[in-house]
């Protein structure tokens, strides 16, 4: 994890330091210096970040806490993205309106239990440009939008406590965009509006590579996506709930692994998701030989291509689909504050 996080982060900050520096004078240079950005960015996220703020990358809660601040430094905000993924996500994964990696703009559909319109027939050939857009909200109105939600929601306890967010994720980002644009803006000769395109190129690797990691794991043709009766429950309990919803890739592609921080390994890490990924291909045998023994599904795709594949198959499904009707029920109580 160590030698990993050093390399995650020399992909980020040395290509930005060479920018920033004015060594740089040819264009394609430029591009190609934020793109490896883009890839420190998606492999920070994964493979540094994702464990910090999940408490699994140490034993040491300080180490745990300074590590999450790393993705500060990539654009969004931690405490907002402890809640949209650790408290929503891990707890009420595939539930629609709840968990926020489903819950999209009117012209995405991630659930059959969402209103369909026209436009979405043809979402599994557009959906992919949104998603190398994604991480540029990350960094612009995200964090804020969602901020105003959660406290909206209860959340985020107290007035206080959300001003203070507020404070923080406009101290952050101002930071971020230091060193992203204005700087290098500032200490080269390219003009400003080619820094802003080379930045755009930048995000849409990294949001690309990992909404593909990430949606690959949940909106596919043999998931699940359970309702919740009129009272709110849901039939099965927490672990069967990650099985039914979650599924694996690639499990013998050990580069891949290494790279995306485990993440092809999503069902070991929704159901443990307090141990670090690096342990997740020695218990997957385990987890798997298990799921067999009691006929609990575990679900895996050979590679990733064929998981790409199987996503694009269900987005052209969930086009097509009728809008499956969801109860009426009350917003979600109990869940921890962050």
């Amino acid at each position: 994890m160590i030698v990993k996080s050093i390399i995650m982060l020399s992909l980020f900050f040395v290509p930005l330091g060479i920018i920033i520096s004015g060594a740089v004078t040819s264009v394609w240079v430029l591009l190609a210096l934020y793109v490896v950005v883009g890839i420190g960015t998606a492999g920070i996220g994964m493979g540094v970040m994702h464990d910090a703020l999940h408490g699994s990358y140490s034993k040491n809660s300080r180490i745990n806490k300074l590590l999450g601040y790393s993705m500060n430094l990539i654009g969004a905000y931690d405490e907002v993205w402890k809640i949209q993924h650790n408290v929503l996500h891990h707890s009420y994964t595939n539930i629609v309106d709840h968990d926020d990696d489903i819950n999209a703009p009117s012209f995405l559909r991630f659930s059959p239990h969402v209103p369909k319109n026209r436009i979405h027939r043809f979402q599994h050939f557009y959906t992919w440009f949104f998603y190398g857009l994604s991480t540029i909200s990350w960094v612009t109105t995200k964090d804020f939008i969602r901020l105003k939600r959660y406290y909206d929601k209860g959340l985020i306890p107290g007035k206080n406590k959300y001003r203070n967010h507020i404070f923080k994720i406009i101290g952050w980002k101002m930071v971020y965009y230091s060193y992203m644009l204005i700087l290098p803006i500032v200490m080269t000769s390219f003009p400003f509006w080619l820094i802003l395109i080379a930045f755009v190129c930048s995000h849409f690797v990294t949001g690309l590579f990992m909404s593909l990691v990430f949606q690959t794991a949940h909106v596919m043709p043999n998931t699940d996506f359970p309702l919740p009766d009129t009272e709110g429950n849901i039939e099965n309990d927490r672990l069967i709930h990650q099985m039914a919803t979650t599924s694996n890739f690639a499990p013998k592609s050990r580069i891949l692994s290494w790279f995306i921080g485990g993440l092809n390994f999503q069902v070991e890490h929704h159901l443990f998701p307090n141990i670090c990924h690096v342990h997740y291909r020695k218990i997957a045998p385990i987890i798997k030989e298990t799921a067999d023994e009691y006929g609990v599904p575990y679900l895996s795709k050979k590679t990733f291509l064929s998981a790409v594949c199987s996503h694009f198959s269900m987005l052209r499904t969930l086009g097509r689909i009728e809008m499956q009707p969801v109860p009426q029920v009350a917003e979600p109580v109990g869940a921890p504050h962050v």
